[in-house]
């Protein structure tokens, strides 16, 4: 494998680079004995203007969009350019447990034109998976990821947990200091708690001020303390550096997969549980009944 011209890399579940062959590390200028995680080389090359070309003014911006959906899809292929003037088809497949295998081949010798036919269509297919204003998945990725872990649950019976969250007063703050404010608070909101969860967890921006969090095998209670940490994190941001003093909260609403779950029923119990918080006061976590109910182990 070190010796293939094929390039070949393994990370683990917080997406630090455990193994590369030689082709890869060429590539991406990494050093044998070095550790990193994925978004620290890409980072690296960026500014250096090397490796992957990104065609962003903005690379974190970038960063944040490409990590929400990093890893959330068993296998993924597509094509991708470099700065020395290959072309490669790239694959990820993706464990159950976060673990992700890339291969890289390359393709420079696809004519110019079919190569821009197919990078048309990955640039169509990430659009329709992002919310615009975020860079999170939009509603229509992550209630497929919801399919896929009711799908899972019911063939394997892995379980798992989903949390409606939605930020607290919204229209109040669109209303009191327009929306350039409010949209601030948005990008702010899901910046923040993209960086709280795991690799096989997917948030998306569901509409408005409503976004979603799919969480595979995940106990109600694993959930709740993830939430938690959201809720101290959010508490804790300023959005809006010309206003010091403004902050926002958020409520959430946790449910857990039941045997026999549809998507309908599990979103609708934890907007009912979401429902509950928001009359509680705000700012806190609303818990699904059917969680203290709930008897079945996640593996």
């Amino acid at each position: 494998m070190e010796a293939s011209g094929v390039m070949v890399a393994a990370f683990d579940h917080n997406d630090k680079l455990c193994f590369a062959n030689r082709a890869f590390r060429e590539a991406w200028f990494i050093v044998e004995s070095e550790e990193l995680f994925w978004a620290d080389f890409m980072r690296r090359n960026f500014h250096a203007g090397r490796g992957t070309v990104i065609a962003a003014a903005d690379f974190e911006s970038w960063l944040l969009s490409t990590l929400a959906r990093r890893g959330k899809t068993m296998h993924r292929a597509f094509e991708t350019d470099l700065h020395d003037g290959r072309w490669l088809w790239m694959t990820e497949t993706t464990h159950p447990d976060g673990w992700m295998l890339c291969v890289a081949v390359d393709i420079t010798s696809v004519k110019i034109d079919e190569r821009s036919l197919r990078q048309d269509r990955d640039f169509a297919v990430k659009a329709s998976q992002t919310d615009d204003l975020t860079g999170i998945p939009s509603r229509r990725f992550v209630m497929s990821k919801l399919d896929d872990l009711l799908r899972d649950d019911r063939e394997e019976g892995l379980g798992g947990t989903i949390a409606v969250l939605d930020i607290d007063n919204f229209k109040y703050i669109n209303d009191r200091f327009g929306h350039p404010v409010g949209d601030a608070v948005l990008k702010d909101f899901a910046a923040s708690l993209q960086h709280l969860i795991r690799k096989t967890d997917v948030l998306g921006r569901v509409g408005g001020e409503e976004f979603v969090l799919v969480l595979p095998k995940t106990s109600p209670q694993e959930a709740e303390v993830l939430v938690q940490r959201m809720l101290t994190e959010v508490r804790r941001s300023r959005p809006v550096p010309q206003q010091a003093s403004f902050r926002y909260t958020f409520s959430a609403g946790i449910a857990s997969i039941l045997p026999g779950d549809t998507a309908e029923n599990v979103y609708r119990r934890a907007d009912l549980a979401l429902y509950a918080a928001k009359m509680r006061g705000r700012d806190q976590i609303g818990l699904d009944p059917s969680v203290h109910q709930l008897t079945r182990q996640i593996p």
